[in-house]
């Protein structure tokens, strides 16, 4: 796809744009035009009791036995030192201070009854003996039943028919919980600390960079056992949705990971882009946002800037890397693509609602693509003009969004709430600073 021309200001200041590598029309309209202030606390915003433990919704501590077992945890000790532990244990979900847990989605998106009949899935060695030994657990067995009694009642099945499944056939239905391939990576708070008001929440700019590169390393790791574990896998869809209006269930922070079995049309269009050219992330993203000065932050290993033509205002975040996938990037490369992920949540701010969504290399595939972020602001809703013309309207110009952010990370960095190098004019956006295309 070649567009000749995706970037257009009309004199009365409309701004026509066109995705390079969706083929998505926008455009922003002056007249209709809305800010979004990323340090205002919503009219609705109602105070709060802080609880300890905290029980807000089912993915707080106190709820941890309303969710399914617990596949892993990241735990911090008294002394900073930071623990990675597999496998929790049900009499020991409650115990120590969580960073984040992973767990498998109580309602799977791609089911595990999909993987077994369409291509005779079954647990892995290790995830099996893990099942075996929750069941065989007291503790474990119980709370193995009520997640799955409880899954039966959210499915509006009556309490008759839920008394007359067999265990035989929930240890069977269990199976989604040990080894699924719909996961959720969730934050160990529901809100920041010190929140007096039910918007303080612990969101991923309310992070610390340290705490958000953990989330990231977690991320990574859970994704990799997936495909470990499951050899049907194509692609893992790695997104988070942040508040109601961005189609988060719970205000708790959560990302999601999807096994899928094909790329999905997105991840398509994209190798079949750098086949036609290798270089097309550095003249159709980074190169095209330097050019039109809409480049924000920087570091040695990733480069941000807002991009053009998708239906909601969009932030990018590319890796510099040469590796294109995840799990091939240095510990190094990952916090340097994660602190500039963190700073632009934490200079929007928690009050926009939001859907960070990953990108990158399928496993399967051999062209080369650069591990990208899209972070999505959901504050406009289409209508009847996007859906009759598949024009669509943006509230938020590119350089408004731009000019939200600068700002914002200056009095962040200052304050050292943030890891960016640089900033606006500082940043060195070279022509060609992805290093993907390089084997």
């Amino acid at each position: 796809m070649i567009i000749q021309n995706p970037y257009v200001v009309m004199k009365d200041g409309t701004i026509k744009q066109v995705n390079p590598f969706t083929g998505t029309e926008v455009w922003f309209l002056p007249e209709r035009g809305n800010k979004p202030d990323p340090n205002a606390r919503p009219k609705t915003a109602q105070a709060i009791e802080f609880h300890d433990p905290e029980d807000y919704c089912n993915f707080c501590k106190k709820f941890f036995l309303n969710t399914p077992p617990e596949k892993s945890r990241l735990v911090r000790h008294p002394d900073g030192r930071i623990e990675h532990i597999d496998q929790t244990p049900a009499g020991e979900l409650g115990n120590s201070s969580i960073l984040f847990r992973r767990i498998s989605n109580l309602f799977e998106m791609v089911s595990t009854d999909y993987w077994k009949k369409n291509y005779e899935y079954f647990l892995s060695d290790k995830n099996l003996a893990w099942k075996n030994r929750y069941l065989n657990d007291p503790e474990g067995w119980n709370h193995t039943k009520n997640v799955v009694q409880f899954k039966m009642r959210l499915s509006k099945m009556s309490e008759q028919q839920i008394q007359d499944v067999s265990p035989e056939t929930i240890a069977t239905m269990a199976d989604a919980f040990f080894g699924g391939s719909h996961e959720l990576v969730i934050g160990g708070r529901h809100y920041k600390e010190g929140a007096k008001f039910d918007t303080d929440l612990w969101s991923s700019g309310e992070m610390t960079p340290k705490e958000h590169y953990q989330f990231f390393i977690f991320t990574i790791r859970a994704a990799k056992d997936i495909a470990d574990n499951n050899r049907y896998v194509r692609y893992i869809s790695i997104f988070q949705n942040w508040l109601a209006p961005a189609g988060a269930t719970f205000n708790h922070l959560h990302k999601q990971l999807v096994a899928i079995d094909e790329w999905g049309v997105s991840v398509q269009r994209e190798v079949e882009l750098a086949r036609q050219n290798p270089n097309v992330y550095n003249e159709y993203a980074v190169n095209f946002a330097s050019y039109h000065n809409l480049v924000f932050a920087e570091n040695d290993h990733a480069i941000a800037f807002v991009s053009i033509g998708h239906r909601s205002p969009t932030l990018a975040i590319y890796s510099k890397s040469r590796n294109c996938r995840p799990e091939e990037h240095s510990e190094e490369e990952v916090r340097g693509f994660s602190d500039l992920v963190h700073a632009c949540h934490a200079a929007m701010g928690s009050s926009i609602p939001c859907n960070e969504e990953w990108y990158y290399l399928p496993q399967d595939a051999v062209e080369r693509i650069p591990w990208h972020i899209l972070i999505k602001w959901r504050t406009n809703t289409p209508a009847g003009f996007e859906g009759g013309t598949k024009i669509y309207t943006n509230t938020l110009s590119p350089t408004e969004m731009r000019d939200i952010m600068v700002p914002q990370l200056y009095k962040l960095r200052e304050a050292g709430r943030v890891s960016v190098q640089h900033i606006a004019t500082e940043c060195p956006a070279k022509a060609n600073a992805l290093k993907y295309y390089i084997k």
